[in-house]
């Protein structure tokens, strides 16, 4: 039975959701490395395109899958705004207001680094919604063979990260009660201050905890070969067909980049 604090309701379990941790991770770290090589759309759109194709394969629904990024569009949207506006000028231009203008050039860049964002960060969003976080600290430490202690901080990482939202929910609701808040944009802004402040101290509150627990049951004690596992975890064959699965996905969006003449490698 799964300890972690997946959603069943939002997650179907399919072949992909069932993969091994390693295997997931290793998919999000090689589209990661094919994509911080070259910021062209084509690219980047193909590998978002390619990701929403394999969403059902995974077991993620639309809601859950809407629910899950509202952190990663609130960090692609300002990204391909701020490039679109300060980026390098180049073909006609499309609007003009002081020192800021926005051409067909600076628009595509934009464009280009906005979907490379969602494009690099919509497989951890995969990762986080279908793995359970004792899976994966069992998956680092038996397949990997990481450190204890880095397997331990991952795992307390991974548990918190999972609860912040609802934390966050509970201090809107809570301040709003106490008639914090107010109104206005400079109001606003401080109770968004606020809230990360307490989120952030119930967040490193939690891990130490959570940490200081595991320590306590021996996780970090003793040679890692001389461990036994409730547990085991290893990689199967299904496991290194979704990392192939992976390669492929990466290997096409390059290739969509090279063959529409738009793929740079960033280094030359």
């Amino acid at each position: 039975m799964s300890t972690g604090l997946l959603d069943a309701g939002a997650v179907r379990s399919t072949p992909l959701s069932r993969a091994n941790p390693v295997a997931k991770l290793a998919v999000a770290t090689v589209l990661a490395v094919v994509l911080l090589l070259s910021v062209d759309v084509v690219t980047a759109g193909t590998a978002v395109a390619l990701e929403l194709l394999a969403l059902p394969l995974v077991g993620l629904g639309a809601a859950a899958l809407a629910r899950r990024s509202t952190l990663l569009a609130l960090a692609a949207v300002p990204t391909a705004v701020l490039t679109a506006l300060v980026g390098v000028d180049s073909g006609s231009v499309l609007l003009a207001a002081g020192p800021l203008t926005v051409t067909t050039g600076s628009l595509e860049a934009g464009a280009a680094v906005g979907l490379r964002v969602v494009a690099i960060a919509l497989p951890g969003v995969v990762l986080l919604a279908t793995t359970d976080p004792t899976d994966l600290g069992d998956a680092l430490a038996q397949v990997l063979r990481l450190p204890a202690r880095f397997v331990l901080a991952a795992l307390a990482a991974f548990r918190v990260v999972d609860v912040l939202g609802e934390e966050w929910r509970q201090l809107s609701l809570a301040r709003r009660a106490r008639g914090l808040g107010g109104g206005g944009a400079v109001a606003a802004a401080r109770d968004v201050a606020g809230r990360t402040f307490v989120l952030l101290v119930i967040a490193v509150r939690r891990a130490t905890v959570l940490a200081t627990a595991m320590e306590a049951r021996g996780f970090g004690a003793g040679p890692a070969e001389r461990r036994t596992w409730a547990r085991p975890s290893r990689m199967r064959g299904a496991d290194w067909t979704v990392v192939a699965g992976g390669v492929l996905l990466a290997a096409l969006a390059t290739t969509a980049g090279v063959l529409a003449g738009t793929w740079r490698l960033l280094l030359t």
